[in-house]
């Protein structure tokens, strides 16, 4: 069974991690080292799409016989662009498990946009081919939904958005919805003044600019209690806010990030227009560029169809599918990605425990790298390769392991962005009818295990048809994050990712199946005779780290200044320069490619290699 058909525990699976913890517990010592002989002009230490993009821009730039292997220690190429893959009752179906969309792509970088091209990527197609179904729930009469659970609210009640000709309402909120909640009046009174565009002003006596200072700098969390004066049962209704993107609740949320993601509370105070410029052009985490006039793009599987594209175009023997819609239903031969004599290859389970120059940074003409099985927890053998040039497109966290020799600042800058633990489930339904029932497309449940839970959006590409018919099987979607409040950002992801990591399949089967039969039981639901199929993608290191105003200077947050962490973390080293997410602080994926670019020019301007096509100059981020 080919990776993206495998379910259970996906993501960060078993054997894909237990050498990178030897590694950084320093039990390595007594491995055997085996000399290979190979030697690539390229050497990539990541497979997801920074690294697949950089084998792309060096082929690209240096030509078609250059040779590179990319070492990935998942058993999937793609990182964190994964697909799920399901078969039931002869209906195939797909759903991202990790990085879900292209957004806003009128305001991709013009290497994600080079990057697009090459692969064959059509999103003005794809836009049309989905016409069809362009709001099918909506036709349907589904509409989102808060489930008010027991252990927070007193009662188990589902609220599904409702509301009469002219209320005033944010997505599930309205008086006319409300009216069924378990809230006490006063709760819901302050809800509803929450959505109101006549609030008053809770920051009269500011100006524009302090008012934006002041958000900045206090918690979503803080403003809606201690300045918008809600009650704190009305504020725990937006608990979860934020967490889907930043990996931490809104205790963590600078107000002002609120602000500009729509939530409600600030109609009042006169902020005007989401602002152009830098706020919605960066590429870190304040998310200033999701507008509604800018609709993000998905495929069915999320980025997982660009990790896909990428590789039919770097090793061709994978697969016989080469176009956009192929990609659809496309299979791949994952015993030809790693063939001897192939000018590009993908070496699975792998992964990199050394990356040394040989010889002095300033004069080694290659550096070894020395690989393991990734899954050995004590390797008794280690491989060792060469590459002319390394791109480092793994976690930053992990590079001061592997290159120990890098400067100490640019050791701790590299440790600086602790990555935002997150689990996508992906259940897989024999049929969607107790969603039908309910009049429900996706549900929040911002006080239960799964903060989330949502029917995956109805798009099509190719073959690959979405399910419109709720008696046939589906995919839904259930998204947890582990904010712990109180603590840090940073803090709060380490926390997480301990707290991830001790959680078994067995824990998280127990808390899907329970959930889903508390909140989806009206509806006819029954857990032992619905559910097909469970795939959890766990993510212990998920997004990359992005700034926040709470808890860093706002410079880093709003500007693109040198003094970033991130900066210093990703300067080139000899022959090894760094592309990753996490040297731009950012998730997205044209940052990915962006900082892929960038690490291929720095590498061919710094070294001698002959070029075969014109070749653009570095990006400056």
């Amino acid at each position: 069974m080919s990776p993206p058909w495998r379910t259970g525990l996906r993501g960060s699976h078993p054997g894909a991690f237990e050498a990178a913890h030897a590694l950084r517990d320093g039990s390595l010592s007594n491995a055997r080292i085996e000399d290979t002989g190979e030697i690539y002009d390229l050497v990539v230490v990541g497979g997801g799409l920074s690294g697949l993009a950089s084998a792309h821009f060096f082929r690209k730039y240096a030509g078609p016989e250059s040779t590179v292997l990319i070492v990935e220690n998942h058993d999937d190429f793609g990182g964190h662009a994964k697909r799920n893959a399901f078969n039931i009752d002869g209906h195939e179906l797909v759903l991202n498990g990790g990085t879900l969309e292209i957004e806003s792509p009128q305001r991709y970088n013009q290497w994600a946009e080079m990057v697009l091209a090459d692969i064959g990527v059509d999103l003005t197609a794809y836009r049309r081919e989905n016409i069809p179904m362009k709001d099918l729930y909506e036709k349907m009469g589904l509409k989102s939904a808060l489930f008010f659970n027991h252990e927070v609210w007193n009662h188990d009640s589902l609220m599904r958005a409702d509301k009469v000709p002219g209320e005033e309402c944010w997505r599930y909120l309205s008086p006319s919805s409300l009216s069924t909640s378990p809230l006490s009046d006063k709760v819901r009174q302050g809800l509803i003044r929450l959505v109101s565009q006549k609030q008053p002003d809770y920051l009269a006596s500011h100006g524009l600019a302090e008012k934006k200072s002041i958000l900045s700098k206090i918690s979503y969390l803080d403003y809606l209690i201690k300045i918008a004066k809600i009650d704190p049962d009305a504020a725990r209704v937006f608990q979860k806010a934020g967490s889907g993107v930043f990996c931490v609740g809104a205790d963590a949320l600078p107000a002002l990030f609120a602000w500009v993601m729509g939530y409600p509370g600030f109609s009042g105070l006169g902020l005007g227009n989401i602002p152009e410029g830098l706020l919605s052009d960066l590429q870190g985490g304040q998310h200033g560029r999701q507008k509604e006039s800018e609709k993000t793009v998905h495929f069915p599987d999320g980025n997982a169809t660009l990790a896909r594209l990428l590789v039919a175009h770097l090793v061709p023997d994978a697969t016989s599918a080469q176009t956009q819609d192929d990609m659809g239903v496309a299979e791949f031969r994952y015993e030809n990605l790693d063939k001897a004599g192939q000018k590009i290859r993908i070496r699975l389970n792998t992964l990199a425990v050394s990356v040394t120059h040989d010889g002095t940074p300033e004069a080694a003409g290659t550096v070894s790298v020395l690989c393991a099985q990734a899954g050995d927890a004590t390797p008794q053998k280690i491989h060792h390769v060469r590459g002319r040039q390394v791109v480092m497109a793994c976690w930053n966290m992990i590079i001061p392991y592997l290159i120990p020799e890098l400067p100490t600042p640019q050791k701790e800058a590299l440790a600086y962005g602790t990555k935002g633990p997150i689990v996508y489930v992906n259940v897989a339904l024999k049929n969607w009818q107790s969603f039908r029932k309910l009049g429900v497309s996706e549900i929040n449940c911002p006080g239960m295990f799964f903060e989330s839970i949502e029917l995956a959006e109805p798009v099509s590409l190719g073959r690959l048809h979405a399910p419109e018919n709720p008696d046939h099987p589906v995919v839904i979607r259930m998204i947890r994050t582990f904010g712990m409040p109180g603590l840090s950002k940073r803090d709060q992801h380490r926390a997480g990712r301990s707290a991830l990591l001790a959680t078994t399949f067995e824990q998280f089967e127990q808390e899907i199946r329970s959930q889903l039969q508390r909140v989806l039981e009206p509806g006819g639901f029954d857990e032992k005779r619905d559910i097909a199929a469970i795939t959890v993608n766990r993510w212990p290191h998920g997004y990359a780290y992005t700034y926040n105003s709470l808890y860093e200077p706002a410079d880093w947050v709003f500007t693109e200044t040198s003094s970033r962490p991130c900066v210093t973390a990703r300067q080139p080293f000899g022959r090894i320069a760094i592309a990753n997410s996490d040297a731009a602080a950012s998730p997205h994926t044209d940052a990915a490619f962006e900082q892929a670019h960038r690490a291929v020019i720095e590498l061919l301007e710094r070294q001698t290699f002959p070029m075969v096509s014109s070749m653009p100059g570095a990006s400056t981020l």
